[in-house]
């Protein structure tokens, strides 16, 4: 049975409810994607550039320190020998990357997951709309409020007006981007999820596995 859920104006009075298909939703399977998805991401955001010098890297003289035999010290055959103060590193870190490999199957179960699992906590308040006249932050702070989604929340919208994002970037606890872009991750990080119907219908349309109908 589709699940249903309300639809609140910018006022935060009813306006209308939405059925959500069957398949925009998991609840059987999808823990372990979920998993793989937002480490995956976290992962690609590594920089990877820890670098250290072997004993081929750093800067010394090729010559023997003192003779073979003869000194009572152990022989030694460089300066540049990780042995040495300031000769190379044994194993040390290299420039690499992190990236893991997801297939697109498995984004998607894990953004289906995600989304349900937000859906049945009561977190995903849906909107008719979330526009803003000018690019005032209050006005962004006064649409939150009304619909009771605090200073914590992720905005998803069919189209980012350029308004809309200069509002809505100087709040630190708030994220606006388009329904169509959206990951796992971000779909996790805030504590409450605002989506736009016309949001909802295209993120429903992915996560299915489907495009939107022009």
């Amino acid at each position: 049975m589709p699940t249903t859920i309300p639809i609140i104006n910018t006022s935060g009075a009813e306006a209308g409810a939405l059925e959500l298909n069957e398949s925009w939703l998991e609840r059987e399977k999808g823990v372990q994607a979920v998993h793989d998805a937002v480490v995956a991401f976290l992962a690609a955001h590594r920089s990877g550039s820890a670098c250290t010098k072997t004993r081929g890297d750093v800067q010394g003289t090729g010559a023997k320190p003192y003779r073979q035999k003869g000194t009572g010290r152990a022989r030694a055959g460089s300066r540049k020998s990780p042995v040495w103060r300031g000769g190379g590193i044994v194993f040390g870190p290299k420039p690499r990357s992190y990236d893991k490999q997801v297939n697109r199957k498995v984004l998607s179960l894990a953004l289906r997951r995600a989304f349900t699992e937000r859906l049945d906590a009561g977190e995903v308040i849906v909107v008719e709309s979330f526009d803003v006249a000018a690019p005032r932050t209050r006005e962004v702070v006064a649409l939150l409020d009304a619909i009771k989604a605090g200073d914590d929340a992720l905005v998803l919208v069919k189209e980012v007006s350029p308004n809309l994002e200069m509002a809505a970037r100087n709040l630190p606890g708030v994220e606006v981007m388009k329904a169509a872009a959206v990951n796992t991750y971000f779909m996790l990080l805030f504590k409450k999820v605002v989506v736009t119907r016309d949001g909802l219908e295209e993120l429903g349309a992915r996560i299915a596995g489907k495009e939107v109908a022009e």
